[in-house]
């Protein structure tokens, strides 16, 4: 059946489809070799670490000792959207995440869009966060040995000051390089040993956080506290203004939800696991975030975090008046940063995995290795582009890029909730496989909350944000419309 360009564009493809893909005799598919433990542990690894050991150098200057708000705010957005990824991840148990909810429910052309914002989100994701474990590896080495990288091997090329780039010939930052290196070697070992060594990683992680909020506890200081809102409006960041865009800048830190969501593919009884490893997830994770917040409120005066390197192993050092919690704390830094690069290149190749198994893109990004049933060509892609982005430039508009990408994904996830409720209602699944999760209150309540809390952070993103995102979106309409619509499976009746 010829179908017309509109209808092409509004085209879903079933939801039962999505796994039933890949796993015939004849492919080499994704293998459910996760359980709930290392699921959990995923999205907390792609979670804790990133908004706590950065970000708070970003977001406390917008909001003042208010940032703990900020967290809440962004915890009580994620939480909306989690209840939403919960029933859809039961539905479309599926690799690429919110891709393929948007591809079952709102159609092939939404679902593209909102895997080039999954691609921004994933690929800047990991990009800073390998930028900023630089920072704590140097921190680490500082301490322990008293040796530090030279600064040309540890600053980017080029380097944003909010208004001009600045060219710096001859300089790259090296460690977030040879992170992703590792990672990229990892990662094509296979998804079981990398879950495994991720899950290690996060404990270490929650260990090393609990040390140092009993540390910086010690110093506490309600004064640090006083004025709770941000007085200075030269950047329009007075009041509930800046706690919005701090909320915006470490609103990417709970990436880790979606990431679980991409595993879909790869995890025994999804209908079950995936939902409670989501909520799961998300209550550790707004758990340590708050406390650590707190705490380094607490034991630090707020126009302190402007520009601080290593800023939670500066803490502790004050603190104390010692070098070697901030030891620790860095080591613990350096595990934990691993862990969240690592976590967030294997969402992005999981999401390319399933974009290509639909024809959107090319081939090359669903070759599976038989031996290691790891996407290793995609992998090794990925690692290359995360790397040089890493390698070159500075973070200083990542992160709200990466809000940006994540808040986008969010809303269609949301708006999924209904669609697919009404294409299915709730029904048992065909499959004889149990029912999974339904969001409460009926499909309209949580989901809408959800929209207009995303709507509410994204507000106050930057105008150069916006901006970037615009030509980042013109890029992916392009492509679609040049190549994936005519590459479609779907025009071939698979």
């Amino acid at each position: 059946m010829n179908l017309t360009l509109g209808q092409k564009l509004i085209r879903t493809k079933p939801a039962g489809r999505h796994h039933e893909e890949g796993h015939s005799a004849a492919d080499v598919g994704l293998q459910r070799s996760l359980g709930l433990f290392p699921l959990t542990m995923i999205g907390v690894g792609a979670t804790i670490g990133t908004g706590i050991f950065f970000t708070m150098v970003e977001a406390v200057p917008k909001a003042g000792p208010a940032v703990v708000l900020s967290f809440l705010i962004a915890a009580i957005t994620a939480g909306l959207t989690a209840l939403c990824y919960a029933e859809l991840a039961g539905r479309v148990p599926a690799a690429g995440s919110s891709y393929s909810f948007a591809y079952a429910t709102v159609g092939e052309f939404a679902a593209f869009v909102v895997a080039a914002c999954l691609l921004l989100e994933y690929g800047l994701a990991a990009s800073a966060t390998a930028i900023g474990w630089s920072d704590y590896l140097n921190n680490f080495l500082q301490n322990a040995i008293g040796w530090q990288i030279p600064p040309e091997l540890r600053s980017p090329m080029f380097v944003s000051d909010h208004n001009n780039i600045h060219f710096n010939p001859g300089h790259i930052n090296l460690p977030p390089v040879l992170l992703v290196i590792m990672c990229c070697i990892l990662l094509v070992r296979g998804t079981k040993e990398s879950a495994t060594t991720n899950a290690i990683m996060v404990l270490v992680k929650l260990a090393i956080l609990v040390f140092f909020s009993v540390i910086a506890f010690s110093g506490f200081n309600a004064e640090n506290f006083q004025p709770f809102f941000n007085t200075d409006n030269s950047k329009g960041f007075a009041g509930m203004a800046g706690v919005t865009a701090a909320a915006g800048t470490v609103f990417f830190s709970f990436i880790g939800l979606d990431t679980i969501a991409t595993a879909g593919e790869e995890v025994r009884d999804p209908r079950r696991n995936v939902p409670i490893g989501i909520l799961a997830a998300l209550l550790i994770v707004t758990a340590f975030y708050l406390m650590v917040a707190f705490a380094a409120m607490g034991a630090q005066p707020a126009h302190m975090f402007e520009g601080q390197q290593a800023g939670l192993s500066v803490i502790l050092q004050n603190v104390t008046g010692q070098s070697w919690p901030a030891l620790v704390l860095s080591a613990g830094a350096v595990v934990s940063v691993f862990s969240v690069t690592l976590v967030t290149i294997y969402g992005q190749t999981r999401i390319l995995y399933a974009i290509s198994r639909d024809g959107l893109i090319p081939k090359t990004f669903q070759k599976v290795s038989p031996r290691t049933q790891a996407p290793v060509s995609n992998t090794v892609i990925v690692s290359i582009a995360v790397g040089l982005v890493a390698g070159l430039v500075d973070s200083t508009f990542l992160w709200d890029m990466v809000s940006m990408g994540t808040l986008t994904a969010f809303i269609v996830v949301s708006i999924a909730v209904p669609v697919i409720r009404a294409k299915q209602g709730d029904a048992q699944p065909t499959d004889g496989s149990r029912k999974g999760f339904r969001v409460p209150f009926g499909p309209y309540l949580i989901p809408g909350l959800s929209i207009f809390a995303c709507l509410y952070i994204m507000k106050d993103l930057s105008a150069t944000t916006f901006r970037v995102f615009a030509i980042w979106m013109a890029v992916a309409v392009a492509t679609y419309f040049l190549y994936s619509v005519r590459h479609s499976r779907l025009n071939k009746g698979h």
